[in-house]
């Protein structure tokens, strides 16, 4: 194989900066600070493929019995400060170099998450250093040395063989050296790098050596929202091939015949003309064909016709197998998906049918490791997206392991496949972004080279449906010269690049953060003949992201508007441990780094740990590929459509029953989905023998959609999507005069103090403060009190993260800091309604401003119950435009912690973030944490509001056992103590359930700080409305339809 070595300049071919390497600064300029020198003596760029000797073997896809030998594992190292090191007898790569008192280190691995060196460090779009592009600071940048020993099979070096050796990824710019020999030098840290080291292999031990700089001239085109981390960090191997051997294949698929038949064409290039043989075969390894071609040249094309082949599609990903034989003594194989992808009509369509992105950004995570993620773990995040109706991924920002997409290919799903570029941090200096680079002459060939380090490896496979050329980089020639490159060798794919915006050099309009008004206005509007696909949109940074629905359902109305990616798969904490050991998951700041942008490394649809968040509960949800029609459907024939791109329903099997606030859930029970509903298509269920007897409360059909048979990613009987269609329509609030008996008697109000009342019923016992206005106790006799904490109005909430546009708008009103002040109270009884009344009159209002919210709260105590309702009056300069919510809050006794409710459930939901949340009866656990715990509290990273049940009819709080003594007659159980609250039919009323304050909430940066607070009762809110999530910490806020205004209201809400 021919090396290459890409030089921008010919004066430049002899420069290495080695030679001077003692010098401090050295006298030449060094390849990793030299725009000249991207690599020296490396191979071409290559598909990503390993060498057998039998097509049992190839067939395996087992890469232990190829010609590999993994270099991966423990290797030697030691940290210096900067690349010069100024001891002159610092040859580490020499032969008789002693290691021994080296460190050890894990390859692959990040040397920041293995005790060595500063950071990490996040940004997410400043460059942490002093910025002189192409330049990078000698004294700021350290450099890791690598050694590792090996020894080859015998018969590596006894038989003529090329052997090479391949680094998957090295962060960032990286010298390499074997036995005392320069190997060469390469840079673009998540692309793969390979030498021919076949001259300098040797029986025995071979001494490898690498030294790693933690920054290059490269690194100004890798600043991508991520930590900055350093080291080998992808896998290393060394390969054996024949003498005459393939060095490379191009496989592409274009279908005819509207779309039934194919033609694979193959393109294989040669280290020398050899005779190859090719054959394809079904998933089941049965040949279909098999042909063979000598040529004289060393480039050979095969084009094999197939007739109706399974065509492959993120829903139908079938594989065919395809084995190429060189000579006698190299066999490979690949799999192939035939499919075609072509943007017509103005769609991006896939075998002939306009498709719906329906994707995430994924970053390359582990809370442990940073980017050396293994196998295993990236295996879980796809399974995840499968089974959470992911169809698609953008390898934000950087082409990813390429293991990741032999899965994709396996599992079906779609790839948007990123060029390793961006250079956001760019933006920040002052002057023309595009100038410094993208538009800079001087960086043409680093630009292309990464469009071509990407779809060199990555071509073969059938996911990667879409190339990008990059993310935040401005616009500038380089991108055009880029897309001109792609072009050349690949026209079978779109290209993307967001930036871009007027689609001068892309096949696709690109937008982020996006509201559903302007993208509506862009599918009304646009003249051109290209489609829009969301690059980023609904960021899930925290408690969110709100308003999924309303982004799904513009996809499905506008056919211009074809899906996007949410920002981002998962957050990026990296495990640590506090001062006392504690653990817990490290953003940016927490690792004394400086400067860093905090928690903004936390927005991703997964925890740290990769467990979903509610968000991706809602996502899954939004995007399911059966949805319910409400509109024309009753409770005995529901209305569905199928929101699949390809396939019908058939796969399915659906089940309904009964749910009711007047009974239990029904047994599940089977009906049948008509056949052959095409995608797009509607249809109706016809629930037959539909019982409704005994059915009077509110009560729903609800439809579960399941897999028949049993996939490659979840078992049979898994569920894709629910509906529930209303069949009795929610209780209100009955009339007061009809929930009292004839037998009861009175309550009596007795004033203990001028400031203390007592309001003493059948049932209960209630103190009340005058002065303050406030219910202060209720308690159930012999049960002690109930609260911990009055009764009082609560308007705020500590601001989740996509609260960013209104929270500042709160702070700034000092709604945080607002309370009440009572005006006046009365109070009066009624012998003919048995019922005793308090009215008070507050003026709700924050320091330093002159605003209020005028309160007008009605307690009714009836024998066995207290009507509470409250009319607000918000007025005044400076009103905070949204309220967060509108609610009271009491702190109940420690010894309540179950709950259980009607209403929407499971886990937490909001007005906007709702829709995964299904009527029920449910039950918490205060001993469960967390949603998977069926707890009540959600464990954001960044403490911030959560937990909260929406459209909640009635809630219960009961205690997890009586106190010692207390009897039930002739029962001998202990009697438990219950608190009900009643809502009625109003929407959106709901609680949350928890043991910490707003203000614990506020001032606490990490959860396990926020743990160290924690309340041993419940903190209980229940709210009338809460104002809606959107996602606002990088986008727009809720929509007009979820936003919680500051007008007159009034609710009602009935304690028992």
């Amino acid at each position: 194989m021919p090396m290459e070595t890409v030089v921008v300049s010919e004066a430049a071919d002899d420069i290495h900066g080695l030679e001077d390497e003692h010098t401090y600064p050295p006298n030449s300029k060094p390849d990793w600070s030299n725009l000249d020198i991207l690599h020296r003596n490396t191979l071409p760029p290559r598909a990503t493929f390993y060498n057998y000797s039998s097509e049992k073997d190839a067939l395996s896809r087992d890469v232990t019995k190829s010609h590999t030998l993994s270099l991966s594992g423990t290797w030697k190292f030691h940290l210096t400060p900067f690349p010069t090191e100024p001891a002159k007898d610092f040859e580490f790569y020499a032969s008789d170099f002693d290691t021994s008192k080296w460190d050890d280190i894990a390859v692959p691995g990040m040397w920041q998450l293995q005790g060595h060196g500063k950071g990490p460090q996040y940004t997410n779009l400043n460059f942490p250093w002093a910025v002189d592009p192409p330049n990078i600071p000698f004294d700021d940048n350290e450099t890791g040395h690598y050694v590792r020993e090996f020894e080859v099979p015998k018969e590596w070096i006894k038989i003529e063989q090329q052997l090479s050796i391949r680094f998957e990824g090295v962060d960032s710019g990286f010298h390499v050296w074997l036995n005392g020999k320069e190997v060469g030098y390469s840079q673009g840290a998540r692309n793969p790098s390979e030498w021919d080291i076949s001259g300098l292999v040797k029986e025995g031990k071979n001494k490898l050596a690498v030294r790693v700089y933690q920054r290059c001239d490269g690194t100004y085109l890798e600043d991508q929202d991520q930590w900055w981390l350093s080291g080998i960090f992808r896998d290393v191997n060394l390969f054996a091939f024949p003498k005459v051997h393939i060095k490379d294949f191009k496989v592409e698929t274009t279908l005819k015949n509207d779309y039934q038949d194919a033609l694979l064409f193959l393109r294989v290039e040669l280290s020398s003309p050899v005779k190859v043989q090719v054959k394809l075969l079904d998933e089941d390894s049965k040949t279909l064909k098999t042909v063979e071609q000598k040529s004289a040249l060393s480039t050979v094309f095969f084009e094999i016709p197939m007739q109706k082949p399974n065509l492959w599609t993120a829903e139908s990903p079938y594989l065919y197998k395809l084995v190429i034989s060189a000579g006698e003594n190299q066999v490979i194989s690949q799999r192939v998906g035939f499919r075609q992808v072509k943007v017509k009509d103005g769609l991006l369509k896939v075998n002939g049918n306009r498709i719906v992105i329906r994707g995430v950004n994924r970053h390359e995570h582990h809370p442990n490791h940073g980017r050396a993620v293994p196998y295993d773990f990236l295996r879980r995040d796809l399974l995840i997206m499968k089974t959470h109706n992911i169809n698609a991924i953008r390898t934000s920002h950087y082409i990813n392991d390429p293991r990741l997409y032999d899965l994709a290919d396996e599992l079906g799903l779609w790839i948007l496949d990123e060029c390793d570029l961006e250079c956001h941090g760019m933006g920040e200096l002052g002057t023309d972004f595009a100038s410094w680079t993208s538009d800079n002459p001087l960086w043409k060939e680093a630009y292309v080279d990464r469009a071509r380090q990407m779809i060199m490896r990555d071509k073969n496979h059938p996911s990667i449906i879409i190339w990008s050329l990059g993310n935040e980089s401005a616009y500038g020639r380089n991108h055009k010269s880029m897309y001109e490159f792609i072009k050349s060798y690949d026209k079978t794919r779109p290209v993307h690049y967001e930036a871009d915006f007027n689609a001068e050099s892309t096949d696709i309009f690109s937008r982020m953060y996006h509201s559903v008004d302007q993208i509506i206005q862009f599918a009304t509007t646009n003249k051109v003949a290209k489609p829009l696909v969301l690059c980023e949109y609904v960021h899930a940074m925290g408690n969110g992201p709100g308003g999924i629905k309303e982004y799904v359902d513009a996809f499905y109305k506008y056919p211009q508007l074809q899906g996007g990616f949410v920002w981002e798969w998962a957050n990026h904490g990296l495990r640590t441990k506090a001062a006392d050991g504690t653990e817990y998951y490290g953003f940016g700041g927490d690792f004394g780094d400086v400067p860093n942008d905090g928690h903004f490394v936390l927005d991703g649809l997964l925890f740290s740990d990769h467990t979903p968040t509610p968000g991706l509960t809602e996502y899954k949800k939004a995007i399911e590929p059966v949805q319910i029609l409400t509109e024309g459907s009753t409770p005995q024939k529901i209305k569905i459509i199928n929101r699949y791109d390809f396939v019908t329903l058939d796969h399915l099997k659906c089940e309904y029953s009964i749910v009711s606030d007047s009974a239990p859930k029904s047994k599940k029970k089977e009906v049948e989905i008509p056949k052959g509903i095409k995608p797009g298509a509607t249809a109706e269920i016809e629930i037959k023998s539909l019982d409704l007897s005994g059915i009077h409360a509110e009560a729903y059909v609800e439809l579960s959609f399941t897999l028949a048979k049993a996939t490659n990613w979840a078992p049979s009987g898994f569920e894709l999507a629910f509906g529930q269609i209303q069949i009795h329509a929610p209780v209100p609030l009955p009339p007061l005069s009809l929930t009292l008996s004839p037998t009861t008697t009175t309550p009596t109000i007795t004033t203990l103090s001028p400031s203390l009342l007592q309001i003493t019923t059948q049932t209960t016992t209630y103190n009340f403060s005058p002065p303050t206005g406030q219910l202060l106790s209720l308690t159930h006799p012999p049960h002690p009190p109930l609260l911990t904490s009055p009764l009082t109005p609560i308007f705020y909430r500590a601001p989740t993260d996509n609260d960013l546009p209104d929270s500042r708008g709160w702070h700034a009103s000092f709604l945080h800091l607002a309370r009440p002040h009572p005006i006046s109270c009365t109070t009066s009884t009624s012998a003919s309604a048995k019922t005793a009344t308090i009215t008070t009159i507050t003026r709700f209002a924050p320091p330093v401003q002159a605003w209020s919210i005028l309160l007008t709260t009605t307690y009714i105590f009836t024998p066995t119950s207290l009507h509470i309702s409250m009319r607000g009056h918000p007025s005044g300069p400076k009103l905070p435009e949204t309220l967060p919510r509108i609610g009271l809050e009491l702190g109940l006794h420690p010894k309540f912690g179950k709950a259980k409710w009607w209403g929407r459930g499971p886990g937490e939901g909001y007005s906007d973030t709702k829709m995964a949340q299904r009527f029920g009866n449910w039950e918490a656990d205060d001993e469960k944490d967390g949603e998977g715990g069926r707890g009540l509290w959600t464990g954001y990273e960044w403490p911030q509001e959560g937990g909260h049940r929406t459209d909640v009819r009635w809630v219960e709080f009961s205690t997890f056992g009586g106190e010692k003594g207390e009897e039930e007659k002739g029962q001998g159980k202990k009697k438990g103590d219950t608190l009900k609250a009643t809502f009625g039919a109003e929407p959106g009323c709901g609680f949350t359930a928890n043991h910490f304050e707003t203000k614990d909430l506020e001032e606490c940066m990490h959860d396990y700080e926020l743990q160290k607070r924690k309340r041993e009762g419940w903190v209980v809110r229940l709210d009338w409305k809460q104002h809606g999530i959107g996602s606002g910490s990088c986008g727009p806020g809720p929509a007009e339809q979820y936003v919680l205004r500051a007008k007159d209201f009034e609710f009602e809400v009935v304690l028992e």
